[in-house]
């Protein structure tokens, strides 16, 4: 007798993508298949072939920037002389972190320790002005933490344990090949697992990273200088800066600032060596011995349920494209993209817009006065679709010489970005930036530009295709592009303006009633269980709303199309968020990430819209099934 089938009006994501999801196999080298997963394989498939023949010569580019890409692609796949090599390009940067005695000597060395990627007691970086988006500043916050979250330090959390445990037993492996001691090795590894416990005390976790727009805390730099110390950031300002060293640093984490001294000071200070040179070891190891490279994994295989490393060509091209992210981008959309699917995606754009003007015009909890500047809002959101029309100065500048090791080729590349990102502290805000490469299949909204990018890769099917139908297409990349679009009022990017601003905009009635409908969002989705785990509402609020609006403004389309196929939109709905995952993948991003699952993001918008329940006769007998007081539509 055959296996019954889940029924649609039970469950959407099943019934759609259950027949996939049974014989589907994840690749050994990745936590997840299907949906935006199959669509980078595809992607990276492609590329690396290319990689390959610009590599042999087989192939050419006018891109000049695509050249130092391969030549350091070409350094990647060298295997003979990254194993000849072994530990050797990183032992000058371990023996500079070894050498620091005081927290006089460290402070001595920050500002280029800051430039060479290493790690300080505190982070620092320069990034656009939340109370000015036309200027940058300089921001600070805590360190990094070895777990994914700091709620994995606590010490009921089995998970945490375990992780700490496959973290020492990859430190231990790897520290064998370092010029220490045995009992110096155990003594670093001691130190970093005790100074990274410290630090998870007092930094911010995932939850409230969530809220964004709460990074905004501009101190003076003499305030700030004190709860640091004996760490010198106003040396590290005056030794980048000069005279011109900013008075005002925006401290993105303010009890890890304030509370510095419950994890750095000069009685352990040692540890925090210890944890700088082990932290810097286990991440250069990624660039030199194929030995090293594979013991380096370990934690990561561990975390996301990975079996195996990609390949030494694989692996290669993920890094070059990453490091030359906007040249890569830019040669995947010229090659690539079709200008005709970009004239269509545009003009689906602008009707998503001005149907979302329209959605704002008939909305009941909003006054007028709200209406119209969130209608102003829509009408400057700037639309980034498939690619830059030109390439960045700075990629032309990430050279290096031929005889230096990968390591080293990757630590001039990494010292100059960081220049540069660090020298824009002085310069206006360059909105013509792309957040997100050509080759990346994914798209977002920038509170701060108010602007939304689509990268060419993510224009394919499921998502978008000329061959689908406009039905197939709105449920598709329509309500991806609707979703963006409705970050600019969720709970984080409703506090932005039209030009970027954290401004309050809102009378604050109207406020009031969209908090009460995002703790209406909050509820629907929090507790839902999912893989022995719990959906958090307050951690996936954002993205829910997000999802809401973008099927809510979709099917408002729907209803103007001539042959409109409800069916058919509900459908590639939640075929675009089909995703088979790892088990420990799971659990990740069930703990961590401020999107919901994606059975949960293909069956939870549908049962808020009436077109849902007409397109598959959908009934209170059936479990796809909301009672019609509680649904919610936000936008």
């Amino acid at each position: 007798m055959s296996e019954e089938r889940v029924r649609i009006q039970d469950d959407l994501y099943e019934a759609v993508n259950g027949e996939w999801l049974k014989t589907a196999v994840i690749p050994d080298d990745k936590p997840t298949t299907g949906g935006f997963s199959t669509l980078a394989e595809n992607v990276e498939k492609i590329m690396m072939d290319d990689f390959k023949a610009l590599a042999e010569g087989t192939k050419e580019t006018d891109i000049k920037e695509m050249r130092y890409a391969i030549s350091l692609y070409k350094k990647a796949i060298d295997k003979e002389r990254r194993n000849a090599e072994g530990i050797a390009p990183v032992l000058p940067v371990l023996e500079k972190i070894n050498a620091l005695e005081t927290v006089e000597d460290l402070n001595e060395a920050a500002a280029d320790f800051l430039l060479e990627g290493l790690e300080l007691p505190v982070s620092m970086e320069v990034t656009e002005d939340m109370e000015d988006a036309t200027r940058n500043v300089f921001i600070t916050y805590g360190p990094s933490i070895i777990l994914p979250d700091t709620t994995y330090y606590a010490d009921d959390n089995e998970s945490g344990k375990k992780l700490v445990a496959v973290y020492k037993d990859m430190a231990q492996k790897i520290l064998k090949y370092a010029p220490l001691s045995e009992e110096e090795q155990k003594t670093y590894i001691e130190d970093t697992i005790a100074y990274d416990a410290l630090i998870a005390g007092k930094v911010k976790s995932k939850l409230e990273w969530s809220e964004y727009y709460k990074n905004n805390n501009p101190m003076d730099i003499e305030e700030v200088a004190s709860y640091v110390a004996p760490f010198d950031i106003k040396k590290v300002l005056t030794d980048l800066y000069g005279d011109k060293a900013p008075s005002i640093v925006v401290v993105y984490d303010p009890k890890a600032v304030k509370e510095m001294n419950g994890y750095f000071s000069k009685e352990n200070f040692k540890l925090y060596k210890h944890w700088l040179y082990v932290k810097t070891l286990l991440n250069a190891t990624a660039y030199l011995s194929i030995e090293l490279k594979s013991l380096g994994t370990t934690y990561r295989r561990a975390l996301t349920g990975v079996a195996a490393d990609p390949s030494l060509e694989k692996e290669a091209y993920q890094v070059v494209s990453a490091l030359y992210k906007e040249p890569v981008g830019v040669y995947y959309g010229r090659t690539y993209f079709g200008e005709e699917a970009k004239k269509d995606i545009v003009a689906m754009v602008h009707k998503i817009i001005d149907t979302y003007k329209l959605r704002m015009q008939k909305n009941t909890f909003l006054a007028d006065q709200t209406k119209e500047k969130a209608i102003r809002k829509l009408s400057t959101i700037e639309v980034k679709m498939g690619y830059p029309d030109e390439i960045k100065e700075i990629w032309s500048k990430l050279v290096f010489d031929e005889e230096d090791s990968y390591y080293e080729a990757l630590c001039k590349i990494s010292k100059i970005r960081t220049k540069d990102l660090l020298d824009e502290l002085h310069k206006p805000v360059d909105r013509t930036k792309w957040v997100m490469p050509g080759h990346m299949v994914n798209a977002c909204y920038n509170p701060s530009a108010n602007d939304i990018t689509f990268p060419a890769a993510i224009l394919q099917k499921p998502f978008y295709s000329l061959d689908q139908s406009a039905s197939e297409n709105l449920g598709g990349i329509g309500a991806v592009i609707g979703h963006e679009i409705s970050h600019a009022f969720d709970n984080n990017g409703a506090k932005f303006d039209e030009n970027g601003n954290l401004n309050n905009w809102w009378l604050d009635e109207d406020f009031k009633a969209f908090e009460d409908l995002t703790k209406d969002m909050i509820e629907q989705f929090d507790g839902i269980e999912f893989h022995g785990g719990k959906v958090s509402g307050e951690l996936t609020v954002s993205e829910n709303i997000a999802d809401n609006g973008g099927v809510g403004v979709t099917l408002e389309i729907m209803h103007t199309l001539e042959d409109a196929d409800y069916k058919s939109y509900f459908k590639n709905w939640a075929r675009i968020w089909c995703m088979k995952a790892k088990e420990e993948y799971i659990q990740l991003l069930l703990a961590n990430d401020v999107h919901s699952p994606t059975a949960i993001r293909a069956n939870i918008p549908p049962r808020n819209f009436t077109e849902w329940y007409e397109a598959f006769d959908v009934t209170e007998n059936d479990q796809m099934y909301i009672a019609p007081e509680k649904r919610i539509s936000i936008w």
